[in-house]
């Protein structure tokens, strides 16, 4: 790794808990949440971190959990950045919560975040339904979890939810005015997939896996002029073409931060997906 790499991740993991600020606006639910529960799960590469939110009136770690993985690009280490949803989530679904502090770049590579995520996911589907879902390249866990489960046959997720996911990390993004720059994904690919020949593996690019059959059904949010669109509007064509039951929604007029770039549809998005979670864990 260049030693310029090195230091432009690292400042970008060491900042994110103070300078990501978003979602303030989209606390529709949950405000008033006690905090959530420290929870330490077994991994293969050693033990992670999850943020436990229980449903309104549930016990402590009880009931059907959706887990969840924050964004930033797989070098940003701050899972605190998606509190607003999973409050949210843990409110409006009503079921209990888990938001995972995988590990990021510079400090791991490829695949230690896939692995972590599928290990915890895995973890609490051994004792309750388990859905699954992020943001951006947490969205691209969600993805790779999904497919790791099928394919290792650990557990059976009831849903997956992807929220503007970076689903090929092999291919270049669209030069343009969004905010998922191509020096951005060329910064992530040096750091956090080094060996280009990992970079089409199933489980780091979910959309250049050869077969989507088997999947569970899939919530897929893009923004209309998010850069990294094409991954999640592909992947929707994709999963629908092997059969499994799609929910594919487009915000129009938005960039990567569709949320919170139009708050009035987010609500409706929001609920949507709010009642998918609970549909789907019930």
């Amino acid at each position: 790794m260049r030693p310029a790499d090195r230091l432009r991740a690292s400042l970008l993991h060491a900042s994110a808990r103070f300078t990501v600020r978003y979602g303030a606006e989209l606390r529709f639910a949950g405000r008033g949440l006690p905090r959530p529960r420290r929870v330490r799960v077994g991994t293969r590469h050693g033990m992670v971190t999850a943020w436990e939110y229980d449903a309104p009136g549930a016990g402590p770690g009880e009931g059907p959990a959706y887990v969840h993985f924050h964004g930033g690009a797989w070098l940003m280490r701050h899972p605190g950045m998606d509190d607003w949803w999973c409050r949210y989530v843990a409110a409006a679904a009503s079921v209990r919560v888990l938001n995972v502090d995988f590990l990021a770049g510079p400090y791991v590579a490829y695949p230690v975040a896939q692995h972590q995520c599928h290990d915890v996911a895995a973890a609490v589907a051994g004792t309750a339904p388990v859905a699954v879902g992020g943001f951006s390249s947490g969205g691209g866990l969600a993805a790779s979890v999904c497919l790791q489960a099928r394919d290792a046959g650990s557990f059976v997720p009831r849903l997956q939810v992807l929220g503007v996911p970076a689903l090929d990390v092999a291919s270049e993004v669209p030069r343009g005015a969004g905010t998922i720059s191509p020096s951005l994904r060329d910064l992530v690919r040096r750091v956090y997939f080094p060996d280009p020949a990992t970079r089409t593996e199933p489980a780091a690019s979910p959309l250049l896996a050869p077969d989507l059959r088997g999947l569970p059904r899939a919530l897929v949010m893009t923004g209309e002029h998010d850069t990294l669109r094409p991954d999640g509007d592909r992947y929707a064509e994709r999963l629908r073409a092997a059969g499994v039951e799609v929910w594919h929604d487009v915000t129009p007029g938005v960039d990567h931060y569709f949320l919170t770039e139009d708050p009035v549809r987010a609500r409706a998005t929001m609920g949507r997906v709010a009642r998918e979670i609970a549909a789907a864990l019930a």
